[in-house]
């Protein structure tokens, strides 16, 4: 399950101790490009030409032809909603360089944003970055060395073959008819979350990550760019290490930065509207017809979009058996999915989450004291692929005769959640130390979980429930 680190626990009695922090590393990963996009299409109508010249100077532009996406074997387009793919690049060249020296580019994020025929909804479907899936063949491509057709990471196709390979692997796996690309890459992540004066998240924990440029005491705080591109970037620091915790963290970050984005603290404040527009536009990359013209469009369509009506989602899936570390969608749920989309039936489909705290903003340290060794690392997979956030696995330092989860004062609401889902048998709810962290201390009771719900109807969150909805 991703890197889990396992080492002995302080007493049972002590429950919930504050999870030591894991070695420091990273891993980029971008999630940022809707938040702009959605600046776009709510603001771009207000502006004067001056600065709508300057705005359409600012977007640079990829030409994806029909033939890179597979000419008449692409998707056919069954509903007037707008479905546009984003991904975030990591090139390590000019500003980028203080990151790491790699070569070429990469991206680490890939997501769909659907968004309404009406302009009233918007879903946003994410990849994980582990999928194992069937990639297509492309064509080699400039400096690019092009993709055969195998079995690989989803991510695999961008660095081979770059967006339009992309573009055609999400087409293929999804049979969703994609109309557009917006690509971002880390400095813009950075002056667009400036411009916005910041953005608030909740840590459980300290983080200090040198590679990630990252140094945040705990609790409720405002992140500005630097520590705004550490925060997304960083992996190993934070939670279990895990891709999936990093990707629900992720979402949290995108749904307070869009909240903030289409408030009326930015909305109604020019200067700063525009200097949110002007750092989007320096920072994407489109295809040639995504212009700052049908952005103003799409605007003026789009004018009573609010952050409610933003919801997100990830692709169903578990971690494979066969290859550990990688992980497969689950089948029939991600094809329906999938389905939804295209046919523009996802919106009224997918649910906020239970009791307004998405499962992603619950946090979980696992604690074995079955006696079953690696029965830990079981059950906190089980629980991420049910969207839990796992901060640690640890040993319990005895044997517990009983499953227990354990909470703070202002986390009855959420263990009652979790304890829902547990099969019971002499297991318990316990109130004890204060920390926003429940324990899930596994006896030699456990017997399980209960069968997860039918995903007919989609659980996600929406823009409102930020990162520090759980506080």
């Amino acid at each position: 399950m991703g890197h889990v680190d396992v080492r002995p626990a302080p007493p049972a009695e002590d429950l919930p101790a504050p999870p030591p922090r894991t070695p420091p590393k990273w891993r980029a990963w971008l999630w940022v490009t809707l938040s702009g996009a959605l600046g776009v299409l709510t603001g771009a109508a207000t502006f004067a030409v001056g600065g709508y010249v300057k705005l359409s100077g600012n977007v640079k532009h990829e030409a994806v032809t029909q033939k890179d996406l597979g000419g008449e074997a692409r998707p056919q387009k069954i509903s007037k909603a707008l479905n546009v793919l984003i991904v975030g690049s990591d090139q390590r060249n000019g500003a980028n360089a203080k990151y790491g020296k790699f070569p070429g580019e990469r991206t680490d994020t890939i997501i769909v944003a659907h968004i309404s025929p009406n302009r009233d909804g918007a879903v946003l479907i994410s990849f994980p970055r582990d999928s194992l899936v069937r990639l297509p063949a492309c064509p080699a491509k400039g400096n690019l060395p092009g993709q055969r057709p195998h079995v690989g990471m989803i991510n695999e196709s961008f660095n081979s073959g770059g967006i339009g390979c992309t573009w055609k692997t999400i087409e293929g796996l999804t049979d969703i008819h994609i109309d557009h690309f917006v690509k971002v890459d880390f400095t813009g992540f950075k002056a667009m979350v400036n411009a916005l004066g910041g953005v608030q998240v909740c840590l459980p924990q300290a983080v200090h990550d040198k590679k990630a440029l990252l140094d945040l005491p705990a609790g409720k705080q405002t992140l500005k760019g630097e520590q705004a591109l550490g925060y997304v970037r960083a992996r190993y620091s934070l939670g279990d290490g895990s891709d999936i915790g990093r990707i629900q963290r992720q979402q949290m970050f995108l749904a307070s930065m869009a909240k903030k984005a289409m408030s009326g603290e930015t909305l109604t404040d020019p200067a700063t509207l525009f200097g949110f527009l002007d750092a989007v536009t320096k920072s994407i990359t489109t295809d040639p017809d995504l212009t700052i013209g049908v952005m103003k469009d799409l605007a003026m369509s789009a004018q009573g979009l609010t952050a409610g009506q933003i919801r997100f989602v990830t692709t169903p899936w578990r971690y494979s058996v066969t290859n550990p570390g990688r992980v497969e969608w689950v089948q029939p749920q991600a094809q329906r999915l999938f389905r939804m989309v295209a046919a523009d039936q996802i919106a009224k489909n997918v649910k906020s989450g239970e009791q307004k705290i998405p499962k992603s903003q619950i946090h979980i340290l696992v604690r074995n004291g079955s006696g079953q060794q690696g029965l830990g690392t079981q059950v906190a997979a089980e629980l991420e692929q049910r969207g839990y956030h796992i901060v640690k696995v640890e040993s319990a330092p005895k044997p517990y005769a009983k499953t227990v989860v354990a909470y703070s004062e202002n986390g009855e609401s959420r263990a009652s959640r979790l304890f829902r889902e547990l099969k019971k048998s002499r297991s318990r709810l316990v109130r004890t130390a204060t920390t926003q962290t429940l324990v899930l201390g596994i006896g030699a009771d456990w017997q399980g979980m209960k069968p997860p719900k039918t995903l007919d109807d989609v659980e996600g969150f929406d823009a409102t429930q930020d990162s520090c909805t759980a506080s």
